[in-house]
């Protein structure tokens, strides 16, 4: 035999001929399909066909043949399984034995032999399964075809030749297959029987015989079938071995050991997993027996009954016996082992020729372990929660598949030992549920504005709403069993007017309960699910519809909300808690208008007192005062104020800043709240705000009745500008409170004629006649720093209109904190007047005068130039 001849193909490429020989042999058994072909794919559990490309293996049967002669055409060799590939070897080697006399023959009848070998094989079949492997039935036509051998004196030669032996005959034969690119490992073993074949031009041998086929060990097949699984196995070279004796007629030709031509199954040709389509699934709760110190006791589980249709492109027939399986999970990481979840079990499965194999299966979970609900680290989820979690949103879900330890007797040791050796993952198509939750929905709904005293970091700083969440969800028609909803979490955005407001984000497990709603002929069976929620925090994403939404409230209008939620659903079942997250669903919240007028209308309710105000720093134009204030809160809010700043306002200028940092607010009336103001109109007012504050301070001071607006700005809650933009809406109008003085520290508000004097600015007079002087006693509300009257300008009237007398004085004049009386000041009299008259016949006594004056203040830095004007000032007369 030429050097390289071993290694060419056992079979050459019959195109020709072999066509002309299965159409012989289809005519007289009904066959007109190809031995392989393409099968469809079946649709989908999940609604979704496959169009798996021709597998590999499809055409292993119809075609091992192959010549890399230079006188004949070559075909590509298909991928198959261990089995099929064990048989198809043997069955290329009987052939091979078959003219093995042409060893024996000159060269050129050789090879003819060689290249005119035609094999067809059209049938393969499990007989059994043995104790050691299996017993196959083989079919297939035999023979050869001259006009593959292009060389005219070969195919004269060999024609010649194979005429004259006409037949050929083997004796019983041990074909081994071997893997050379696994160190030459035993795939497995065949046991050929005898075969009688014709070896003349164009005659057709049919074959039909029954080869046991005993595969290698399972520690070598594990080794194989998980480099397949992983994907490594990129090659596959099969070659064969067998020591064969040959006669022909009365002529023993001898024995001969023979090596097959390799096999090499490459690329796409190495065949995958099938498709298959899980058409019916039903989970349901069962009884299941334990025991339990020596005693059988029923506890409640969950069934799962399946049916799975695989794709089958095959000639293959055989019937599998019940299988045992464990059904497991990923765990955290992937080098932690699988997870238990379920034990599995298939019925006898009968497999056709060519046709899909329907596999009906069974799994039982007793319980979840602690490994399969427990968080992974460096996250919430659980394996369960990504296993479902996938599953429920359409994914593919995969779970492993492993022979189960505990095998049916039925079941051949051998294929115990192999499947248990061997894990393979399997997806598991997903589900959508975009549609599982039916409705979502508010009921008695109150939409809360953010507390304006709370902490900025804290949830009390957002809107917050409140009401009964109502959820109701198709149950899918495979859930056939109890389910007690527990808890719900959603995380729901928030929209008005199809501009997103915000996001509703609960971080901890709210309270539910639900109830089962039977399916109906026009509606599946749903669950209603209800949760109370109270002052859920809505983050808000955008300020200016988040203002459009407070101004709404605020003017006491009601608005609608559209949601968009995804819920988190806990639910106890007979195997425990279970949770199912993220399931999404749709709907509206209307929010009623508030009562009472809403926010605007319980601000008014404040009532403000003012005492114990100092002086902490000056500058040209400005004064940084402190005091304190009682008030009482007309909301129903309490809460830590971390900081609150609102403006003060006169005549629509902005003159000052109040703020409120650190203070606690409490229902009702609060006391001692201790307020910072910031007085600059020149730095945060307008070009008429300096005027209006001098003029605020004079009639203050004058006794007149003045009145502040307070308004908030987008700085007034430094977490939520937007809110302090919505509140400037509504300023709020409110009168000047008296200050008090030493003889009453917490305040008064009366302002009459009969007001006591010691609560008005200017006390009291004395007029001395004799040294035309008078003195003054004057309330300071300040309480540690002195104030400057650095110029005066004043003239007192009786009557309102008849001067007295008028005072100039143009020296500084410090008056003390609380109740002081001035030095003597000049007065220039006015003799003529009634008002003198007046003055000089209450000698000893006293009357009633109203005076003018235009006064330069300093506290300070802070200069000022006020006036006043002020009636009913008390005057006594002395000498």
């Amino acid at each position: 035999m030429p050097a390289g001849e071993s290694s060419r193909p056992l079979l050459g490429d019959s195109d020709e001929v072999a066509h002309r020989a299965s159409e012989e042999r289809r005519e007289e058994n009904g066959e007109d399909e190809p031995l392989l072909s393409h099968g469809h794919g079946t649709p989908r559990y999940d609604g979704v066909e496959d169009h798996t490309p021709l597998s590999p293996a499809t055409t292993s049967l119809r075609s091992i043949q192959s010549s890399d002669s230079s006188y004949c055409s070559s075909s590509a060799t298909k991928g198959r399984s261990w089995a099929t590939i064990t048989a198809i070897t043997g069955l290329s080697m009987t052939v091979l034995l078959i003219i093995s006399v042409l060893f024996f023959a000159p060269a050129a009848v050789e090879e003819y032999s060689k290249q005119s070998m035609v094999v067809d094989p059209y049938g393969l079949s499990i007989d059994s399964f043995t104790s050691t492997g299996v017993r196959a039935r083989v079919q297939a036509d035999f023979h050869l075809d001259a006009m593959k051998c292009r060389n005219s004196a070969i195919r004269t030669f060999g024609r010649l030749g194979t005429y004259i032996a006409h037949t050929i005959e083997t004796e019983e034969t041990e074909v081994k297959v071997y893997l050379p690119e696994y160190d030459n490992l035993l795939l497995g073993t065949a046991t050929i029987p005898k075969v009688h074949a014709s070896i003349r031009n164009g005659e057709v041998t049919h074959l039909d015989f029954l080869t046991d086929v005993k595969p290698a060990g399972t520690a070598d097949l594990q080794r194989i079938v998980n480099d397949w699984l992983s994907g490594r196995m990129t090659q596959l070279t099969v070659r064969g071995m067998a020591d064969v004796s040959l006669k022909s007629g009365l002529f023993h030709l001898g024995s001969k050991t023979i090596i097959s031509p390799t096999i090499v199954l490459e690329g796409h040709n190495i065949p995958n997993i099938p498709s298959y389509n899980i058409t019916h699934i039903n989970i349901e709760e069962t009884n299941l027996m334990q025991g339990l110190l020596r005693k059988a006791i029923i506890k409640r589980g969950m069934r799962a009954d399946a049916t799975i249709v695989i794709d089958n492109h095959y000639p293959i027939s055989l019937s599998i016996p019940p299988l045992q399986f464990d059904i497991l999970v990923q765990n955290c990481d992937v080098v932690d082992p699988y997870i238990m979840l379920a034990e599995a079990s298939t019925d006898l499965v009968n497999v056709q020729p060519e046709s899909d194999i329907e596999v009906k299966a069974g799994g039982i979970i007793r319980e979840l372990p602690g490994s399969l609900t427990k968080p992974c680290p460096s996250t919430t989820l659980s394996p369960l929660d990504v296993l479902v979690g996938e599953y429920m949103h359409g994914k593919d879900a995969t779970i492993y598949v492993k022979g189960s330890k505990n095998p049916s007797p039925e079941t051949p040791t051998w294929i115990s030992d192999l499947i248990a050796a061997i894990t393979v993952p399997v997806p598991f198509p997903g589900r959508s549920f975009d549609g599982l939750v039916k409705n979502f929905t508010f009921a008695d709904v109150h939409f809360g504005l953010p507390d304006p005293f709370a902490d900025p970091r804290s949830p009390e700083s957002n809107p917050q709403i409140s009401g009964t969440i109502v959820v109701m969800a198709k149950l899918p028609e495979e859930v056939n069993f109890g389910i007690n909803v527990s808890n719900v979490r959603p995380t729901a955005e928030i929209f008005y007017k199809d501009k997103k407001l915000g996001v509703m984000d609960l971080k901890e497990w709210q309270k539910a309960r639900s109830e089962r709603i039977e399916a109906t002929d026009d509606e599946v069976a749903l669950l209603k699910i209800q949760s109370k929620i109270k002052d859920a925090p809505i983050n808000i994403t955008d300020q200016g519809v988040f203002q459009d939404v407070a101004q709404k409230i605020l003017f006491g209008e009601g608005v609608t909300l559209e949601v968009r939620a995804l819920v988190d659903v806990e639910a106890e079942t007979v195997l425990g808690s279970l949770v199912v997250r993220e399931l999404p669903g749709e709907g509206s919240v209307p929010v009623k208008a508030p009562a009472n007028g809403g926010l605007k209308g319980a601000l008014g309710g404040i009532n403000p007192q003012v005492f114990d105000l100092k002086i902490l720093d000056t500058g040209k134009t400005s004064l940084t005062l402190e005091g304190k204030v009682n008030f009482t809160n007309p909301t129903n809010y309490t809460a830590t104020i971390p900081e609150f700043n609102i403006h003060i306002l006169s005549n629509d200028s902005v003159i000052g800043l109040a703020t409120v940092s650190n203070a606690e607010v409490t229902l009702g009336n609060n006391t001692n709240l201790v307020v910072r103001v910031l007085w600059d109109p020149a730095t945060l007012g307008d070009a008429n705000s300096s005027a209006n504050a001098r003029n605020l301070i004079s009639q203050y001071i004058s006794g007149w009745n003045t009145t502040l607006t307070f308004q908030t700005f987008h700085g007034t809650i430094p977490a939520l500008p937007a809110l302090g933009e919505s509140l400037s809406k509504f300023p709020i109008e409110m009168e000047i409170p008296r200050l008090s003085s030493p003889h009453n520290g917490s305040g008064d508000d009366d302002d009459d004629e009969d007001t006591p004097d010691h609560l008005r600015f200017i006390q009291g007079a004395t007029f001395h006649i004799l040294s035309s002087s008078a003195s003054f006693t004057i309330f300071s509300p300040l309480k540690d720093t002195p104030i400057f009257i650095e110029t005066i300008n004043a003239t007192a009237f009786y009557n309102h209109t008849e001067p007295v007398g008028t005072i100039v004085y143009d020296l500084p004049l410090e008056i003390p904190p609380g109740l002081s009386e001035t030095t003597k000041l000049p007065v220039e009299w006015d003799p003529e007047s009634i008002g003198y008259d007046r003055i000089r016949e209450a000698l000893g006594g006293g009357l009633k005068l109203s005076a003018k004056a235009e006064v330069g203040v300093r506290l300070g830095k802070w200069k000022e130039k006020l006036w006043f004007e002020g009636e009913g000032i008390g005057a006594k007369v002395r000498l």
